[in-house]
Order: C-alpha cells, then sequence, then structure tokens
C-alpha cells in the first residue's frame, strides 16, 4: 500500500452525482497544473508566436483530406457530419456579436455557469483568464472577452473502443452538434445573466494550458488533456466572457508523473510518434508528439486515435486507475488485451494487435505527406513539375499550380489529432 500525499474531490461525472475523491500517491505528486518556466513562454509568445497548425501545415491536411476520400464510408460521414454542423457553426461565430439578453447583478456568477454547464452534460467545467499567449498569431485580435469558460464533452465510450473505426468515426456524428448545441445553450445563459459570451474552439488557440489552468485536468504523455472522468476520451470546447466570475486553480491530479510510468499510449502508437521522455518545449515540460510520424498514420487508419484508446484514464476513470495504483503500485489494464489491444484495416484485410505487437511500417509511407503551408506545397509541385518538362510552363502545369493554390481544407471537419503547438 502506497502513501497518499493528497486527494483531489472533484464533482461527480453527471449533474446531481456526488462528488469524487480521487487519491494522488506521494511519489506521484509534482506540481499543480504542469511544470512551466513563464519567462520562457512569454519570450516564446513574444518572439515566435504560435500559428495554428491549420495554416503552418495546410498542406499536410490538403494532403490528408486527399487520403480519406479513398475510404468511402470515413468519406460519407465526413460529409454527413459537414452537413449536420454546419448551421450550428454559424450560429457559434456570430454568438460574441450579441447583446446580453438582461442586466446584470453585478454578482458572481461562475458558480451558475458551472452549474448550468453540467446540467447541460459537460464532463467538467473550469473558469479561469484567456490567456492570449497561446493564441494563434491570426486570431489574437478575435477573442473580444477576458475569461474563459472551459467545458469538457464526453465523446462516446462504445464508439471510442472501436478505434480506429468507420464506428467511431460515425459516433462523431452525433457528438459534434450535440456538443455544439449545448455550448451555443451556455452562452445564451451568459446572456440570459447580462453579460456577453463568444464560443472558440482549438482553431482559436492551443486550449489545453487553459484547460490544465483551470483545473479540469492534466496533459498527458499522448499530448491530449486527461480529465478526471473521461482521460482523453474529450472534446474541448470554451466560450470567452466578460461575466464576473471567479477563477478556478490548477490541480495535481498525479497525472504528470503517472503517465511516465504508465507509457501505455507511447508503446502502443502504431506510428511511434510519441516520446518516452519529456522535455522542455517552449517553456513547459510535456512529452513531444512527432507530427511527421501521427498525421500519416492518421490517414492511413481512419483517423487512427489509438492513443485515445489505450489509455487507463479514459478506459477506467482517474479515480479508478489511482485506488489500484494506490494499493499494487502498477497501472491498471496494462499488458492486458482489454485495454491495449486494437484492429488495424489493411488494404488485404485486418490484423489484429494485441499487446507488444506493432504493426510494420517501412519508412518512405512517412515521406509522402507535404509538409508547409498551401502555398509552399504549391511552389515546389510547380518547380519540380517545371523541372521535369524540361523547363517548359505548360497550360496543365499552370492549371495544377492554380488547383493546388486553391486547395483550402476545412480543419474543423479533420478528426483530432494531439495539440502539438505548445
Amino acid at each position: 500500500m502506497l502513501k497518499v500525499g493528497h486527494e483531489v474531490v472533484r464533482p461527480g461525472k453527471k449533474f446531481g452525482d456526488p462528488d469524487i475523491r480521487i487519491p494522488v500517491p506521494e511519489e506521484l505528486e509534482t506540481v499543480p497544473g504542469v511544470p512551466i518556466n513563464k519567462r520562457e513562454v512569454d519570450y516564446y509568445s513574444r518572439e515566435q508566436p504560435l500559428e495554428t497548425m491549420n495554416i503552418t501545415e495546410a498542406a499536410a491536411r490538403t494532403w490528408y483530406d486527399s487520403q480519406t476520400t479513398e475510404d468511402m464510408g470515413r468519406h460519407q460521414a465526413a460529409e454527413q457530419r459537414r452537413a449536420l454542423i454546419k448551421p450550428l457553426e454559424e450560429a457559434m461565430h456570430q454568438m460574441g456579436d450579441l447583446e446580453p439578453t438582461a442586466e446584470s447583478t453585478g454578482e458572481d456568477v461562475a458558480e451558475l455557469i458551472k452549474a448550468r454547464a453540467r446540467e447541460l452534460g459537460f464532463a467538467d467545467v473550469g473558469i479561469t483568464c484567456y490567456d492570449h499567449r497561446y493564441s494563434f498569431q491570426s486570431k489574437k485580435r478575435q477573442v473580444l472577452y477576458p475569461h474563459v469558460v472551459c467545458l469538457v464533452y464526453e465523446e462516446n465510450f462504445v464508439a471510442t473502443q472501436t478505434i480506429p473505426s468507420v464506428t467511431n468515426l460515425e459516433g462523431r456524428l452525433v457528438t459534434s452538434p450535440t456538443n455544439m448545441q449545448r455550448s451555443l445553450d451556455l452562452s445564451n445563459y451568459i446572456r440570459s445573466l447580462g453579460y456577453h459570451a463568444q464560443i472558440i474552439n482549438t482553431d482559436f488557440a492551443v486550449m489545453i494550458p487553459m484547460f490544465v489552468e483551470a483545473g479540469t485536468g492534466q496533459q498527458g504523455a499522448c499530448g491530449y488533456l486527461l480529465s478526471p472522468h473521461i482521460g482523453n476520451r474529450c472534446r474541448l470546447q470554451a466560450i470567452v466572457t466578460d461575466a464576473n466570475v471567479t477563477y478556478d486553480q490548477p490541480i495535481d491530479y498525479g497525472i504528470h508523473a503517472f503517465c511516465q510510468i504508465c507509457q501505455v499510449c507511447v508503446n502502443r502508437c502504431p506510428g511511434r510518434a510519441l516520446l518516452r521522455d519529456k522535455i522542455w518545449w517552449r517553456g513547459v515540460e510535456k512529452n513531444k508528439l512527432t507530427f511527421k510520424r501521427c498525421r500519416p498514420v492518421m490517414a492511413r487508419y481512419m483517423g487512427c486515435g489509438v492513443c485515445m484508446k489505450v489509455c487507463p484514464v479514459q478506459k477506467y476513470g482517474l479515480k479508478e486507475v489511482m485506488e489500484h495504483y494506490v494499493v499494487t503500485g502498477q497501472v491498471l489494464g496494462k499488458g492486458g488485451h482489454d485495454l491495449e489491444g486494437y484492429t488495424l484495416e489493411h488494404a488485404d484485410g485486418s490484423q489484429y494487435y494485441g499487446p507488444g505487437e506493432l504493426p510494420k511500417i517501412d519508412a518512405p509511407f512517412f515521406n509522402q505527406m507535404p509538409r508547409g503551408t498551401v502555398q509552399e506545397y504549391a511552389a515546389k509541385m510547380f518547380a519540380f513539375q517545371v523541372e521535369a518538362s524540361g523547363g517548359d510552363i505548360t497550360e496543365e502545369i499552370l492549371a495544377e499550380f492554380r488547383a493546388n493554390l486553391g486547395k483550402s481544407p476545412e480543419p474543423d471537419y479533420l478528426p483530432m489529432t494531439s495539440e502539438d503547438e505548445v
């Protein structure tokens, strides 16, 4: 039996459920939130500001989108999702400009907002200051209000346990519009309290640092937020507001140290895209994702997501995982097929990979994905084709160049990947 260093008390998973108590072993205690060097974060945000990968890696995203059309089940799911969320997305974009529908009383409304979020079905919620250091350069002036309500919404459990699969992608057809509609409902509730509300998502900023600061979880080795009830099986949505609120505080859930012991997601990643050891990156200590090894595997295997599926926190919940560790000193489910097994679809069929088994992927596979912006990719292809033609710029080459310049993927519809920009 390990010595418990402290206990974290959080609201139950569903509104009205009793609080849960999460024991954190003394040997897993580190710091609330994540180890951070604020001076380095300040420096990088000022001298090398973040930009969304929808811009910096747009060529890879365009390539990814072209790969998905080869899988008709996946393509049809994406098309259905587009149709479902388009009107909701338009409503979300307009929300920030709408005026409150009542006069504010001036009272602190943080608990009212959090209670309403839980009633609407969000698994966790916290409030903190919106941190512009994590805003993307192209979006810095588009965030209108100073406080951010951090919302964690659950992905369907049954569907996610089939990752990677069309079943999971179809499950997101339900999760995405429901999450968006409930964000709209909460925004309108904040307006009814006498305040403005603007809905933002991962197109605006690297969200995880603010979710960590708001106490909704800690970043795991997989790069995702690990929340206490559902781990990385979650969608992140945020609302910025000018409401009178009290901020929540970051929490040491023990995750930062636990992930270094667990390593299941690192060991089971088909693309070997996760680093085993933490590094300091832009002022934050974290496990760094290797994008060029992650995205091609996502393209081949229906969005992949293996790192999500094999996380014991998403499978069993942090309370159960920590209680098991306190008693046994072992990671719950590690080494077993229930947690670590997954099936990948290949051109010649499907293959199950149990604990310790990984697919063999040739190195050239990872080199086929283009890097850089759409414009950079178009210029490289243009130069290559002109050289191959002996210097002649034909109408066909010009036509393809124009087509490449015009390719602009819709990132909201792409499968999730770990937040790797920070």
